[in-house]
């Protein structure tokens, strides 16, 4: 298939070549990742940019009430926005549910907004393999902000940040006091921690959380991309849009100190070569599901449970073949 066609189209705007594109690139036929890697190379060339801002938080925390509420703030601003929302797979059956279009049901109606929920495939971090290349091509098309939204928040879930200008960490009221948020890992990561669901019978819980990370954060070493008083934490409701504005100011004044001191340039330069070594990894570990590897680690498996070899010696030999 010439993918020229289908190249202008996303450029052009069109949102059912938008669909058909990320459909191409998350496909994992040999012929189609050809196809896929033409299309990607080709809308690059449109040299557009979006904000990328990728959310994670745990299960029920309230992030697709969130992400339509804030997408919906953004297009009355006339900004333009897709949403990315990554499900979990099934490790049994490879099934995913694909909710959050109906979840976001006001925002799935928003001429100004793209949604495309996407299934996990079980990779780690809770972001798809083709996630990056789906980001891509909502930049090509036009989209001035592009949403991540990651399945859950763990050690693993900090790939998402790898693709995205601003990483978002939503928690939940009464979510563990300061010493919960002294604790490493997702906490290094995030640019603004939102405190959802400060509203009703709740918004004491969640003033005291905010104050709880705020400090929390003021114990972390500062990173060099980040100025004065980042990361912060605040205070939101998705339910009743508040602190909405004040979220999106305080992206705003992150990014465009980001862009006057060169950390923006530079980090898209690191992401870049990131994917760049994780596409390798990846394509090395696919070779071992085809012959004549996979019938190899067969062999030698069945023989390192016999006994007949230790692990470290099949795998040397395994590897020995990988060279060839």
């Amino acid at each position: 298939m010439d993918v020229s066609p289908l190249a202008q189209s996303v450029i052009a705007g069109d949102r059912r070549a938008l669909a058909r594109a990320i459909t191409l690139v998350e496909s994992a036929r040999e012929d189609h990742r050809d196809q896929a890697r033409a299309l990607v190379a080709e809308v690059a060339q449109a040299g557009r940019q979006a904000l990328r801002i990728g959310l994670s938080g745990t299960p029920g925390v309230g992030k697709s009430t969130f992400i339509e509420a804030f997408g919906c703030f953004l297009t009355a601003q006339g900004l333009r926005v897709a949403v990315l929302a990554v499900d979990p797979s099934s490790a049994r059956s490879g099934g995913s549910i694909l909710g959050d279009k109906t979840r976001m049901e006001r925002l799935s109606r928003d001429p100004m907004a793209f949604i495309r929920p996407s299934p996990s495939q079980t990779h780690l971090g809770g972001v798809a393999r083709r996630t990056r290349e789906a980001v891509a091509l909502c930049e090509a098309a036009g989209f001035d902000v592009v949403l991540i939204e990651t399945v859950g928040v763990g050690q693993s879930e900090t790939m998402v940040a790898e693709m995205c200008d601003l990483f978002l960490l939503l928690l939940a009221p009464a979510g563990g006091d300061e010493l919960q948020g002294v604790k490493r890992g997702i906490m290094e990561m995030a640019d603004l921690i939102l405190v959802n669901k400060a509203d009703g019978d709740l918004k004491p819980a969640a003033l005291r959380t905010q104050a709880d990370y705020a400090g929390a954060l003021r114990l972390l070493r500062r990173r060099p991309q980040d100025p004065d008083g980042f990361p912060k934490a605040l205070a939101v409701s998705a339910l009743e849009e508040n602190g909405l504005a004040q979220a999106w100011d305080e992206m705003r004044a992150l990014v465009e100190w980001r862009r006057a001191e060169g950390h923006w340039a530079r980090r898209r330069t690191e992401q870049a070569r990131h994917w760049f070594e994780e596409e390798v990894r990846q394509s090395l570990l696919a070779r071992l599901t085809r012959e004549p590897l996979r019938g190899l680690m067969a062999h030698l498996g069945a023989e390192v449970g016999q006994g007949a070899r230790t692990p470290d010696e099949a795998a040397a030999e395994l590897l020995a073949h990988l060279g060839r």
